[in-house]
């Protein structure tokens, strides 16, 4: 049976489709386009969970989110046309990092990739990390996985 997976509670999720341009000469996706489906997932999350798009906070506020860490496995393929949906949910707040959970599913909720990403918030133009200010943390807890909720907000 294939792995499955519900859309977990506090969990952000949006549609994805496969487009031609993902795919390699199989026509199935070639696996560095999940790493943009997941950058997307990120910023979208940015705007649409947290309320600050990345224009806002790269551009207006001079911070990034970089990636500095992702752990994948490929579980099974996607091919052109398919309808997934990426899902996002926070298993860590640190001082300036996030530990995020990922999930690519097909339409039956069969789990195609799941990651573990953690990004850090930086300032850009000291190519540093920067603490997580409290506004923000309190607008990302929603996002937690259950367990997380009670144990960090404010670390």
């Amino acid at each position: 049976m294939p792995d499955q997976q519900p859309i977990a509670a506090g969990a952000f999720s949006m549609p994805v489709t496969v487009r031609f341009g993902d795919c390699d000469p199989a026509g199935i996706v070639f696996y560095p386009r999940y790493f943009e489906m997941f950058n997307n997932l990120v910023e979208e999350w940015c705007a649409a969970g947290l309320g600050s798009s990345f224009r806002n906070l790269v551009i207006e506020r001079g911070l990034g989110l970089p990636a500095v860490s992702i752990q994948t496995d490929f579980i099974a393929t996607s091919t052109l046309g398919d309808k997934l949906t990426a899902q996002l949910s926070v298993l860590k707040i640190g001082s300036s990092s996030l530990t995020l959970a990922v999930l690519l599913m097909g339409e039956g909720g069969d789990v195609r990739v799941r990651a573990t990403m953690v990004v850090v918030l930086i300032d850009i133009k000291k190519a540093s990390a920067v603490r997580i200010p409290d506004p923000m943390r309190e607008r990302i807890a929603p996002f937690c996985a259950p367990q997380e909720q009670t144990n960090e907000v404010r670390n």
